[in-house]
């Protein structure tokens, strides 16, 4: 029983956090008479997450490394990068803690829920989609809208968001989202500039302009 434990430990080590599709999981518990129920039985005693149908991530206690909701995010949907709140706080650029990972995607919107978060897919217009995406390197490889693109994001695609003036920005900045100003100096206008040309809210996102500069 204890080297049977360690054999599957092992199959299942190799895939480190990496989000892994059944189909996979199936091809390596081959000398199972049923591999589908294997992978229903390592779900159970916790040793696999379902992220969603079909689709499943070692957990940290068997891997022995901490997952990555941005890495799970890529995987789950796509395309799509990790952006609005999430990312702003991935850089340090808000305070609260986040308890919804959110995307955005060239598809349709979609929503997932399991034990680990919920994920919450926007659907953006492709011409828009590859402004300010930076890739982040550390087990794996996931991507994450810049600083720039994440608060445009925010800006442009949060539901019943108007911002008028200067002054109202200010506002929306410091007190409704708690965003380190300071951190403005070194945002690049030119890459808010075309979110401002390709993307929805012009007008908040040429206020946001203008902030920079004064």
């Amino acid at each position: 029983m204890w080297c049977a434990k360690v054999f599957i430990m092992t199959k299942l080590q190799q895939f480190g956090i990496v989000p892994i599709d059944s189909s996979i999981l199936k091809s390596v518990f081959t000398d199972y008479g049923f591999p589908a129920n294997k992978i229903l039985q390592l779900e159970h005693n916790g040793s696999l997450i379902r992220l969603k149908r079909g689709l499943y991530t070692v957990s940290p206690e068997t891997s022995g490394q901490a997952l990555s909701l941005e890495l799970i995010a890529n995987h789950l949907y796509g395309p799509s990068y990790v952006s609005m709140e999430t990312a702003l706080r991935f850089h340090g650029l808000i305070p609260e803690r986040v308890f919804e990972v959110k995307s955005m995607t060239t598809k349709r919107g979609r929503q997932f829920e399991n034990e680990l978060s919920r994920f919450t897919y926007i659907e953006i217009p492709s011409e828009y989609y590859p402004i300010g995406i930076s890739q982040v390197t550390s087990n794996q490889t996931f991507l994450i809208a810049t600083p720039e693109k994440a608060l445009c994001d925010l800006i442009a695609y949060t539901k019943g968001l108007r911002i008028q003036s200067l002054k109202a920005m200010h506002v929306y900045l410091e007190e409704d989202i708690r965003f380190d100003t300071a951190a403005l100096t070194d945002f690049d206008a030119a890459l808010i500039r075309q979110c401002a040309t390709l993307g929805k809210k012009s007008n908040e996102l040429t206020i946001l302009l203008k902030l920079l500069k004064s």
